[in-house]
C-alpha cells in the first residue's frame, strides 16, 4: 500500500500520515503506456512544448518525493514564464485558511522559515521544504500569485472517518458546497480504490467515505482554480499535484471544467512515468515529460 501511496500521490492528509518509499525506476520503453498517445517531451526547447504555453491550465503531476519531477516542474513553470509573465502557481502542498500566510511571504513581509511555521507545512504535507521551496521563491522574485489548493485537513480526515454528512457550521467554510461533491465516477471511484487495495468496508476503514474524502479534496482544489480563474480569465494557472489527482482527468481537471465550461483549455502533464497503464479508454495525459 506505501508504494501505491508514493505512486499515486491519494490520500496522505486523509490518511494523518506521511509515508514515503524509495523511488522505482525503470525505462523510457516501459513507461509510455500500450494504449496511450501523450507528446512525449523532455525540453522547454521541444516543439511540443507550444501546447503547454497556450493553456488555460496546465497540471503537473508530480510523485512527491521525486527531485527529478520538482526539478522539471521548476524548468516547465520557467519556461511558462519566459513566453507568459501572466502565470499563477497552484500548490496542492499548502490548505486554504493559511492562503493569507502565503500571500504575506509573497510581499516580503515573513521570512521563508516563518512562511513553513504559519503555514504548518511539515506538519501538513511532511515531505522536505527543499523539494517547494524554489517555487515560492521564483513566486516571490516575480511577482507571481501562489494558491493554496486543498482543503483543511481536518475536514477531509472527518469525511474519511464519519462521512459528508457529518459537516455542519464551520466546516463547509474552506470545501465547496456538498451538492458539488460529484463521486458518481466509477472509473474514478475504482482507480482510487486499486491504489489502496480498498474495496468496501474492513474494519474501521470504510472505502466509501475515504472516497468521498478524496473527491472532497479534489474538487475544493478544483474550485479555487475555478474561482482564480473567473476572477483572473488572462492568467495561465500552473498546478502542481499528486499524479493521482490529474491523470485521465478524473480528479481536478474534469471538475474544473465542469465549473468553468469545456471551451476552457487545459493540459495534464505526467511527469517522469515509471508504470505501465492498461486502462481502457481515454488518454492518460495530454504529455509525458521525461527528465533528461
Amino acid at each position: 500500500m506505501t508504494l501505491r501511496l508514493r505512486q499515486w500521490g491519494l490520500g496522505w492528509a486523509i490518511l494523518g500520515a506521511v509515508v514515503i518509499t524509495t523511488p522505482l525506476a525503470c525505462s523510457a520503453e516501459e513507461a509510455i503506456a500500450p494504449n496511450a498517445s501523450p507528446t512525449p517531451i523532455s525540453s522547454v526547447e521541444d516543439d511540443g512544448f507550444q501546447i503547454l504555453q497556450s493553456a488555460d491550465v496546465v497540471y503537473l503531476g508530480e510523485r512527491h518525493d521525486s527531485t527529478a519531477d520538482h526539478a522539471a516542474q521548476l524548468e516547465i513553470i520557467e519556461g511558462l514564464y519566459a513566453e507568459n509573465p501572466d502565470l499563477a502557481i497552484g500548490l496542492e502542498m499548502f490548505q486554504r485558511p493559511f492562503q493569507p500566510v502565503i500571500d504575506r511571504y509573497l510581499a516580503g513581509e515573513i521570512s521563508e522559515e516563518e512562511l513553513v511555521i504559519q503555514t504548518e507545512y511539515l506538519e501538513r504535507w511532511g515531505f522536505p521544504w527543499e523539494f517547494y521551496a524554489p517555487f515560492l521563491q521564483f513566486a516571490q522574485e516575480h511577482e507571481l500569485p501562489v494558491l493554496a489548493l486543498n482543503a483543511p485537513a481536518e475536514i477531509t480526515r472527518q469525511i474519511a472517518r464519519e462521512g459528508l454528512d457529518s459537516l455542519e457550521g464551520d466546516d463547509l467554510r474552506y470545501i465547496p458546497p456538498l451538492a458539488e461533491i460529484d463521486t458518481s465516477n466509477n472509473d474514478y471511484r475504482e482507480f482510487v480504490a486499486a491504489a489502496f487495495g480498498a474495496h468496501g468496508s474492513h474494519g474501521n476503514f470504510n472505502f466509501d467515505n475515504f472516497f468521498a474524502a478524496q473527491v472532497m479534496w479534489d474538487e475544493t482544489m478544483a474550485m479555487t482554480i475555478a474561482d482564480f480563474k473567473t476572477a483572473n480569465p488572462e492568467t495561465q494557472v500552473v498546478v502542481l499535484a499528486g499524479n493521482g489527482h490529474v491523470i485521465y482527468g478524473h480528479g481536478i481537471p474534469d471538475r474544473v471544467a465542469r465549473r468553468l465550461g469545456e471551451d476552457l483549455t487545459q493540459q495534464i502533464v505526467l511527469l517522469n512515468p515509471i508504470e505501465f497503464f492498461e486502462e481502457e479508454g481515454g488518454v492518460i495525459a495530454d504529455v509525458f515529460w521525461y527528465s533528461d
